[in-house]
């Protein structure tokens, strides 16, 4: 073995090392929230949620924050993609051309509906595309991505965080009102799959929501919320090619060029549902697997918890997280209608 082959070895086993403290802790809010779900009934998802937010003061330590940041993001991403061992394509196919359609319709809607009202508010289209982007396609990773194409600006730094705390609060709320709503409404599974699915902004809340009512609300609403994923590239392909155009006609105006983020871990999911379809995954193999996939989608519910700061959100003004309550709604409402009335 070479001497960059051991130094490289030893920089892996190093960052490993970084993340540990803070996975440690998601695990350990896991197992918890595992415990008290099977000895009081509640989702478990819930409770990784709850706890997780009662310990958000260790996003200060140094120490944690990788591990937490880690667990929220590649974890749930992991998580999210062997989760595509419980389901095949007979099941995509079954949700039919017209929610798709449906549910894309609504996306794009809220994305227009964000520029529109900020511009009534008297405020900049930018930051109404952005939070439409993250409460219609699939919340702080669609914040992070429209703001990597979006002009460079004084404001973009903080618009983005702020529309990161806002969204993944919003989505934690909605993770615990929708399933509610859902049974006040005395909607099917399926129904129920289509409306969480279409409407909850972050993938591990939209997991949290459906497998909270039922194993096939769960399926249902992970691959609607995929769909809305996989929007993802078009969208900010459609956004970067926009505000280059736009950049290039202003003398003060600079934007990056960089590539465009892929959500490899839709990929991912895609293939193992191919896999699962052809039966080319042994029970032996499927069974750990599905099981894995649900002790890291409660791992990232944790840190999801850990990271969402309801202090911060307070701090920012009122017009923007109004502007975000109301795509909020408004997805929600165009999904309702969509399920009660179209579909």
């Amino acid at each position: 073995m070479t001497d960059t082959t051991v130094t490289a070895e030893v920089g892996k086993f190093d960052k490993f090392t970084r993340l540990l403290p803070g996975l440690s802790i998601c695990l350990i809010v896991a197992a918890a929230a595992k415990f008290l779900s099977e000895h009081y009934g509640a989702p478990q998802m819930l409770f990784a949620l709850l706890l997780g937010m009662a310990l958000h003061f260790l996003m200060e330590d140094k120490a944690c924050k990788p591990g937490i940041e880690s667990g929220a993001k590649i974890v749930l991403r992991t998580g999210v993609a062997l989760l595509g061992l419980r389901i095949t394509v007979d099941q995509v196919v079954g949700l039919g051309a017209a929610p798709i359609i449906w549910v894309a319709c609504g996306v794009f809607a809220t994305i227009s509906f964000g520029a529109i009202a900020n511009k009534l508010m008297g405020r900049t289209v930018r930051f109404g595309i952005l939070s439409g982007g993250a409460v219609g396609i699939c919340g702080a990773s669609a914040a992070l991505a429209v703001s990597s194409v979006m002009p460079k600006s004084d404001r973009q730094e903080r618009n983005t965080i702020f529309a990161v705390l806002t969204v993944t609060t919003l989505s934690t709320i909605a993770m615990i009102a929708y399933p509610i709503i859902c049974t006040a409404l005395g909607l099917t599974d399926e129904q129920a799959g289509l409306f969480l699915g279409g409407t909850i902004h972050d993938v591990a809340q939209v997991v949290g929501a459906g497998y909270s009512l039922s194993d096939t609300t769960g399926d249902i609403s992970t691959i609607t919320k995929l769909f809305r994923v996989a929007l993802l590239v078009p969208v900010v392909f459609v956004l970067g090619i926009g505000f280059k155009v736009w950049a290039a006609k202003q003398d003060d105006v600079e934007i990056d060029s960089g590539k465009l983020p892929v959500p490899f871990f839709v990929i991912g999911f895609c293939i193992l549902v191919f896999a699962n379809t052809m039966g080319y995954v042994p029970e032996m193999i499927q069974k750990p697997m599905v099981s894995a996939s649900g002790w890291c989608l409660v791992t990232a519910i944790a840190a999801l918890g850990i990271k969402t700061s309801l202090k911060s959100l307070v701090e920012v003004g009122f017009v923007p997280v109004a502007l975000m309550i109301g795509e909020t709604a408004f997805i929600a409402i165009w999904v309702l209608l969509g399920i009660l009335y179209v579909l």
